[in-house]
This record gives C-alpha cells, structure tokens and sequence, in this order.
C-alpha cells in the first residue's frame, strides 16, 4: 500500500452516482467509453445522465434521497472532487435480460438501464476501486466531456481506499458474475434510517451497523462515549453516597437514588418489574416475573439488617404460592454489609446478596456487549444464598472469555483472508488453534463451525458467509472487527 500515483485528469459522472461510489453503496461506473484497465483518474462530480429521466425513474428508491441531496449541492460554479479511482476492469453489457441483474447491484433503475442501452450499443460498466482524497480539491466547472482535465497535477496514494481489499474482491466478483445481492431487505433498511441517522444517534450507530454488514463500509466510526449511559457509572457511587450520609443522618435522598437507579439496573439487564414499592424494613422491594420470579430488596446504607430477609418473604408470599417462592430467585442489592444474622437468613432461605458494584459490572458489560448478559445462563449464580458477589464475576469472567474467543477467531479470518480466496472453516479451525489457542483449548471443527455462523448472521455482521454445499464447503471473509476492554 501507500503506491503513490500522479493524476492529471478527472472522469466526469453524475453527482449522485460518485456519492453512491464514495458511500460504498457500489463499485460500478457508467462511463461513455470503455476505460483499460490499470487506468487511474480523479472522480468528477457532474449533472450527466441524469437528464434522460427524472431522478425518482433513474434511481432506484432506498437510493433517492442521497441523490436528490447530492444534486441539490451542486455548485454551478465550482465543483468539490473528493476521491479518485483505479479502474479495475471494464465489461460491456447489451443484452437486455442482465439489465435487472446489474440494477440490483447498483443504484440504477432496471428502466434507465433500459432506456440508455436503447441510445447506445453497448453499456460500459467500469469496476473503481474507489480512495478517498486527504483534502478536497475545488476546481472550476468544466464543460461536460468523459475527461475533465485537472488544474493542476495531483500526486496521491492509495492509502484510504473506500472498501478493504476483502470486501472488494467479494463485490468484484458479484458484479463481474451478476450475481444477487445477499441482503437486499437489509439495503431497504438502511435507506429507511437515512433522515433519522442524522438528529437520532441510535439510528446512526445502527446505520453503520448496516453498511458495515452490507460490505457499504470497513470500520465503524469512531467510538464516541454514549451520554445515555453514563448513569450506569453512578450506580456504585450512589450506593457509597448512601453510606456517607447515613453517618450524617441524612440518608433520606441518597438511599431514593441508590433504590431508583437499581430498579433502572434490573429493568437494563432485561427483568421485568412487576411491582416496586418501598417496604418495611427501609428499601425498595421489588418483584420481577420475567425471564423467571426473582424477588428482590435494595437496601441502601451500610448495614443489611436480618430484617431484609423478613421482607422479602412477606413479598414473595403476597406474589407466590410458598412452594413457588421458595424455587423463586431472592436477591439483595447493597453497598453495605449483611449482618451475621442476615447471613443466617440468607443460608436458610437461599437469599443471595450482592453489592453495588458487582451490579454496575454487569449493566457495564450489558452496555458494551447488548447480547452479552444472558439472564438465564445467570439465574444459577443468583441462587446460592450468601454473598455472590464472587460468583458474580465468575460470571462477568467467563463471558468475557467467550467475547474474547470470538474476536479471536475474526481475528483468525481476517488473516486468512485475500483478495480472492476465503477461508473454510477447517482452515479457520487451524488458523485459530495456531495463532490463539492455548494447548489446552483447542477448537474442533464443530465447535467453529457454530462460531462463525454466528458471526456471520444478519445480527450480528462480522463476517460473511458464502454457502458452499454443505457446512465444511462454506466460505468466510471479514467484515468488521470485534473490539475488546482489555
């Protein structure tokens, strides 16, 4: 990489099309002439083409809107090129019936395929292996004509190409094949989070998500700390402030903020809160039906009381048959200490208890990984009926080795990947077990073969399946990387 090359003139194509190119939307162009390969240009933007139909009859769609705000920036004085591109191959399309095929690979419609091969013998559908340019480079307009020359010699590289080399070899060969898109409802998607992505952040992380998946985009943006949860950083501090002012005899507010933010941590995680009110023995008792009962206290302060256990029975009692509460999950969230007589309690009716920070560990790593915290996988240690806060973090633990275990074996893809070869998952199992695996902890070719289909699914996105005959014959190619909190 960083080959550095010298430009001279500029291919001139519809604004809109350059935009789609520049986005990762496409790799196609449709110039006037068949262009060699190897040739190298800046890209033009111009108001071409789009003059045999109207915008809505020459773009497809989930495509519209970018076109039409791309068209209205148009300067009629000077024009912004902000990447050029490599051509790297050129085919001419005449026959009628591959019209639908290329539309769908583009941002074309099937009719204004239809309508400029009725004007020419041949359609020219060049391959670009788009870059983005460091700085943009206003020029006067230029009267149209296939070439602009440019003012002045650019000297670029081609250090920041718009799409990996991976992801550029997989659309390559879709495009020289015609072959369908994987995901076509999932273009439809992204095109209906246009308007939103930009005043809501949710819809623009999922908008990346997106393209991302699609093969639009390489990396996600840069992360950016998320305002919507920085309450999750004040749910041990709240429980200390509880404390301090316990000992200042005004505990009143902190131990209502402390109860407040760990009724928002339950709903977070995933429980489903029935009921919430303050109970007897001061704190917040709380009953969650969903994914299973789970009866819960937050007592805020420094100690827990044996009387925290009184209440959660009368709780479970006004929700649960006795049989059903004794099976039912009985949690106690605290900054403090339980009392040896609470401790007691909690042997006897299987009471667990855990502090303030083991809590905010748990809504952190549901947070960073959404999927990560599986409540029924955690309903076991929640139940031994004492001080959990050590099985709690075994938990945290092991959750993180499994995030680790499949970054890993992105990891092993990424480098098995080439510009035209895809790894199997036999060859991923061996990559893996080379590079990463411990001894002890060698993958099986099953045990891969579930991981990187999980990782290829539509929700998830880092990597991309191609189906072979069977399950051994199925290729994979990296799209995106699985960050870890080191």
């Amino acid at each position: 990489m960083n080959q550095s090359i010298l430009l001279q003139t500029a291919l001139a194509l519809p604004v809109p099309d350059i935009e789609a190119l520049i986005q990762g939307r496409m790799i196609a162009a449709m110039p006037r002439m068949f262009l060699n390969p190897g040739r190298t240009f800046a890209l033009y933007p111009a108001h071409l083409s789009v003059d045999l139909l109207s915008g809505d009859r020459y773009y497809r769609s989930h495509f519209l809107p970018v076109a039409q705000k791309a068209l209205a920036q148009l300067n009629s004085d000077k024009v912004s090129i902000k990447a050029w591109a490599k051509c790297e191959l050129c085919q001419m399309v005449n026959e009628p019936e591959s019209l639908e095929a290329l539309s769908r690979l583009t941002v074309w419609k099937t009719e204004a395929l239809q309508q400029i091969l009725q004007q020419r013998p041949f359609i020219f559908v060049a391959h670009l292996r788009v870059y983005l340019l460091p700085q943009p480079l206003e020029m006067p307009v230029h009267p149209s004509g296939n070439f602009v020359p440019l003012p002045k010699s650019l000297n670029v590289t081609d250090s920041s190409p718009v799409l990996s080399d991976t992801i550029f070899a997989k659309r390559r060969q879709k495009l020289e094949k015609l072959e369908p898109p994987e995901h076509p409802e999932l273009e439809e998607l992204q095109s209906a989070l246009v308007h939103l992505s930009t005043t809501n952040p949710k819809a623009k992380q999922l908008d990346a998500e997106i393209k991302m998946f699609l093969g639009w985009s390489e990396n996600s943006p840069t992360a950016k700390p998320d305002r919507d949860f920085d309450w999750i950083k004040t749910i041990a501090p709240l429980g200390d402030r509880s404390i301090e002012l316990e000992e200042k005899k005004s505990n009143y507010q902190a131990g209502t903020d402390f109860e407040n933010i760990t009724r928002q941590s339950l709903e977070f995680l995933g429980f489903k809160i029935e009921n919430a009110y303050k109970g007897g023995a001061g704190g917040l008792d709380l009953f969650c039906s969903q994914p299973y009962p789970l009866v819960g206290e937050c007592k805020a302060g420094r100690l827990i009381p044996s009387r925290t256990a009184e209440e959660l029975i009368k709780l479970g009692g006004m929700h649960l048959s006795r049989d059903k509460f004794l099976e039912s999950t009985k949690l106690v969230i605290g900054p403090g200490n339980p009392s040896v007589d609470m401790l007691k309690a909690a042997q006897e009716w299987k009471v667990s208890i855990i502090n303030a920070m083991t809590l905010q560990k748990l809504v952190e790593l549901k947070a960073k990984y959404p999927g990560a915290v599986n409540l029924v996988e955690l309903k076991p240690y929640l139940e031994m009926g004492r001080q959990i806060d050590d099985r709690i973090n075994d938990y945290i633990q092991k959750v993180a080795r499994e995030i680790r275990l499949r970054s890993q074996i992105i990891q092993a893809v990424k480098q098995l990947c080439s510009d035209s070869d895809f790894p199997t998952v036999v060859e991923i199992k061996v990559q893996y077990n080379a590079r990463f695996a411990a001894t002890d902890s060698k993958l099986t070719n099953e045990s891969v073969k579930d991981l990187t289909i999980e990782l290829s699914s539509p929700l998830t996105g880092y990597l991309g399946r191609i189906k072979g005959d069977n399950s051994q014959s199925d290729r994979f190619y990296f799209l995106r990387d699985l960050p870890l909190d080191d």
